[in-house]
């Protein structure tokens, strides 16, 4: 399906399903939200790394948390779809921003259970040895979910949105995790060792 979307290029990757909030401070920007809001439409948040690139996701503006005096404001968004770019006018006619025509990536939902099995888990370590919160392992849980917090670049966060599959995308970072948690883990370790230092050991006598 192709639509025509207000684009915001942004150094980051808008993932479907997953919450952004965003400050928008340039007058062009602020004029997009304004628009956007005034007609009810989304806007699409495409990929900028060295260059434009021809691929984002569509976004829908979920509310507007703080306007501030001189016109900047706070947003939260939801990603809706990912799509590629088939034109880009900026800026568009008398607009302050770019639009373009886009069409939107077909997407495969299904997923195999044991690779889900395997996803949640080694998700479910890593977030524990990084600190963060205990995952929600339901069913409905999915690979976008969690995928800003598990270190991934630029270029791997995009390599993840163009996967078109979620079999094909639980994988993928099933990959990146079994590849970066024996850091992670190593890392843990000298964490708690350094809490140790300058304070009082118990150690066990040793048998010899």
């Amino acid at each position: 399906m192709e639509k025509s979307l207000a684009l915001f290029p942004l150094k980051l990757v808008a993932f479907p399903g997953v919450k952004l909030n965003l400050h928008i401070f340039e007058p062009r920007y602020r004029q997009m939200i304004k628009d956007c809001v005034a007609v009810g439409e989304n806007f699409g948040v495409c990929v900028f790394i060295d260059k434009l690139l021809m691929y984002g996701t569509e976004v829908r503006l979920v509310e507007i948390s703080k306007t501030y005096q001189d016109g900047r404001m706070d947003i939260k968004t939801i990603g809706v779809q990912a799509f590629r770019i088939l034109s880009f006018e900026n800026p568009y006619k008398d607009k302050l921003y770019a639009v373009g025509k886009v069409s939107e990536l077909q997407d495969d939902p299904i997923k195999d259970p044991m690779v889900f099995l395997k996803f949640k888990n080694l998700l479910s370590e890593f977030l524990k040895i990084i600190g963060d919160v205990e995952p929600v392992l339901e069913e409905d849980l999915f690979a976008y979910t969690y995928a800003d917090k598990l270190g991934l670049s630029l270029e791997h966060e995009l390599k993840l949105l163009l996967l078109r599959s979620e079999n094909d995308r639980l994988e993928f970072l099933i990959r990146h995790m079994e590849n970066a948690l024996p850091i992670v883990r190593q890392m843990e370790m000298a964490r708690e060792k350094i809490k140790l230092n300058g304070h009082f050991k118990y150690l066990d006598p040793l048998n010899f």
